[in-house]
C-alpha cells in the first residue's frame, strides 16, 4: 500500500510555542502551573501535562480564586478583561497567545475604537473567537453561515471591519464575504486566516482528491481538524476522523491501494508517526 503523509500535518507554530511554554513552566519548579482552558484541543497532550502537575482552570471565578502559581494564556488568546483580572490579583502569567491571533486583537481594538462594527467570521463558541470579541469597543457580530451573513441586523452604509478566525475554511470565508458585500456596507475586509491553515487545508484537499482513503488525525474538539475532515470528505468519501491509533479500524483498508494522512494543528508528531507506521506495517 502507498501512504502519503501531508507535510503540513501536526503542530503549527503557535501551538508548538504554547505547548513548549507550558512544559518549560512545569519543569522549572517555580510553583503551581495552570492553563486557562486546555492549552490545546488534544486530550493526549492535556493528560500528559496533568501528570506533570499542570492544572486546567475553566472559569474566571477559578482564576480569581488563585493565590499563587503561574497561569499560561493559551494560543487561542483571551479577552482583555482576563489580563486585567490577572494583573489586579497580582497573579503571574505567561502569555502564549499565537502572534497571528494577537494581531487580530489589535485590528479589532483599533477599528472598533474608531467606530466600526466588527464582524468575525468563525465559530461563535470557539475560544479564539471569544477572545477576539473581548477586544472590541463596539458590539461584535459573529458570522458562520450564509444565513447569519444574510441576516446581519445592520443597515446599509454602516462601517464594518470584517476579520476571520485563524482556522476558518478559506473558501467558506470568501463565500461569506461575498454575501456581506451585497449589503453595501462601508467595509474593510481583512483575511486573518493563518497562512499555515490555508496551506494545511490546500494540501489536505489535494491529497484527498487522489487517494482511495484519507485519515484525518486530531482532537475531537479541535475546530481546525474538523474543518480538515470536512474538506477531505468532499474529495474522498472514505475519510476517517481519529484521535489516536486506538480509534482506527483497519478492516476497510484491506481494499485500499493508496491512503493519505493529515492532522490538525494540535496533533503531536508522535501520534501521527504511530498511525503512519501502523498503516504501512499492516499493509
Amino acid at each position: 500500500m502507498e501512504v502519503t503523509l501531508a507535510k503540513t500535518a501536526g503542530f503549527c507554530f503557535g501551538v508548538r510555542r504554547a505547548v513548549e511554554k507550558v512544559y518549560e513552566q512545569a519543569d522549572s519548579g517555580g510553583g503551581p502551573v495552570y492553563t486557562f482552558g486546555p492549552i490545546i484541543h488534544n486530550e493526549e497532550v492535556v493528560r500528559d501535562l496533568e501528570e506533570r502537575g499542570v492544572r486546567v482552570i475553566h472559569t474566571e471565578e477559578g482564576l480569581s480564586a488563585l493565590t499563587e502559581g503561574t497561569v499560561i494564556i493559551r494560543s487561542h488568546g483571551v479577552p482583555r478583561r482576563i489580563y486585567e483580572l490577572l494583573e489586579a490579583r497580582g497573579i503571574r502569567y505567561v502569555d502564549a497567545t499565537c502572534p497571528f491571533v494577537r494581531k487580530i486583537h489589535k485590528i479589532v481594538e483599533r477599528h472598533s475604537r474608531e467606530g466600526r462594527r466588527i464582524v468575525i467570521i468563525g465559530n461563535d463558541h470557539h475560544p479564539e473567537v471569544e477572545g477576539i470579541k473581548g477586544w472590541c469597543h463596539t458590539e461584535p457580530f459573529v458570522v458562520d453561515s450564509p444565513e447569519t451573513a444574510g441576516n446581519l441586523p445592520l443597515e446599509e452604509g454602516v462601517p464594518l471591519c470584517i476579520v476571520s478566525q485563524t482556522t476558518f475554511n478559506y473558501n467558506n470565508f470568501q463565500d461569506l464575504v461575498e454575501i456581506l458585500k451585497k449589503k453595501r456596507y462601508d467595509r474593510i475586509v481583512l483575511n486573518t486566516i493563518c497562512s499555515a491553515t490555508e496551506e494545511r487545508q490546500d494540501e489536505a484537499k489535494r491529497i484527498a482528491s487522489c487517494v482511495d482513503a484519507m485519515i484525518v488525525i486530531g482532537g475531537k474538539h479541535s475546530s481546525n481538524t474538523q474543518k480538515l475532515f470536512e474538506i477531505c470528505k468532499k474529495e474522498c468519501k472514505n475519510t476517517y476522523y481519529i484521535q489516536t491509533l486506538v480509534d482506527l479500524d483497519l478492516k476497510p483498508f484491506q481494499s485500499f491501494r493508496h491512503v493519505g494522512i493529515t492532522a490538525g494543528a494540535s496533533t503531536p508528531n508522535k501520534i501521527i508517526e504511530e498511525v503512519q507506521k501502523h498503516v504501512r506495517i499492516k499493509f
